[in-house]
């Protein structure tokens, strides 16, 4: 990615394409994580060869597969972006209590956040009033092994935790250790490792939060439209390597440009197209860390030597051309 960058390559991803997918499958890790329906399944397939006694052996053995519903407990949703506002609304549909934590939630990601959803303001206040913690955060380094030995400390006891965002959220051997005190009563993740395999409290899915034929069509029918978005208009939006910016056009021609980030870019650029006799009708510029894109639109018919002119200006990576009329 830093390759491309440098070359004035976009790089696009589909948040929240798969959303839905995840959204199901950790409602089914919360369902799972108490009924303990995974163990049940298990324990009567090995009834097989029984005959007419499988009856009998089922009654007798159910007992101990017993565990509480879902519904009047309290869940806290650690991250509130497209896939943890659709699972906090939805467990609070299924009739749970629910404590939503984003330090960074977005303006448009609280509106869609139902009314009755208690934000916390304080990590701390998760761990201490919840039953059921669900992660949906990305890993960086203030995120990685978040759930650690203090955190496990801080929590309830029997707290059931599901994981299907990041596998090194959490610190493993702290993991462990909170199962063989009798403080973690499930955890449900995605991804597999040897430690984990080898706790019979942990339910393990082969990462399959996204495996739905309706998300990786959706995935296919965002990527196109980005991509499609950037050729024709020049627009980006979703990239992960460069600063997102969409204007409607308002001339007949845009002149896209991929500039590092530096003072006095945006002038030097105003410059040259005024030196060309290039008059700007519209022009809008946003910043990505080392790197800049800035849009100019125009109804002047654009000289190749003016085009040629910026391109060999210092700081400048491509420069794009778009005519609509």
């Amino acid at each position: 990615m830093d390759q491309c960058t440098e070359k004035g390559i976009v790089v696009f991803n589909t948040p929240g394409a798969n959303a839905n997918a995840v959204k199901e499958l950790v409602l089914a890790g919360l369902l799972i994580s108490s009924r303990k329906v995974t163990q049940g399944m298990a324990w009567a397939q090995g009834l097989k060869g029984q005959g007419d006694a499988v009856g009998k052996a089922v009654e007798k053995g159910k007992s101990a597969f017993v565990g509480p519903e879902i519904k009047g407990k309290k869940l806290g949703v650690i991250g509130l972006g497209a896939i943890g506002i659709l699972v906090a609304n939805a467990a609070h549909s299924l009739g749970m209590d629910v404590y939503g934590y984003d330090p960074y939630i977005s303006v448009r990601a609280a509106w869609t956040l139902k009314a009755r959803i208690h934000h916390i303001s304080e990590l701390k206040a998760i761990f201490e009033e919840c039953d059921y913690i669900t992660l949906h955060l990305p890993l960086m380094d203030s995120t990685r092994g978040m759930l650690n030995e203090e955190a496990f400390a801080q929590m309830k006891d029997d707290v059931r935790i599901v994981n299907f965002a990041r596998d090194a959220l959490v610190d493993e051997d702290a993991l462990a250790a909170a199962i063989a005190q009798g403080k973690v009563a499930a955890y449900v993740t995605d991804f597999a490792s040897p430690k984990l395999i080898a706790l019979d409290q942990v339910i393990i899915t082969p990462h399959l939060g996204a495996s739905t034929p309706e998300s990786e069509d959706n995935c296919a029918r965002m990527a196109a439209n980005e991509i499609r978005d950037y050729l024709e208009w020049g627009n980006i939006r979703n990239s992960v390597n460069m600063p997102e910016l969409a204007l409607n056009p308002s001339a007949r021609n845009r002149i896209c440009i991929i500039n590092r980030n530096v003072p006095n870019m945006v002038a030097k650029i105003a410059s040259k197209l005024g030196e060309c006799g290039i008059n700007i009708e519209n022009m809008a510029n946003k910043a990505r860390g080392n790197h800049a894109y800035t849009i100019v639109e125009t109804n002047d018919t654009i000289d190749q030597a003016a085009i040629e002119e910026i391109r060999r200006s210092e700081g400048i990576i491509r420069v794009r051309v778009i005519h609509f009329a």
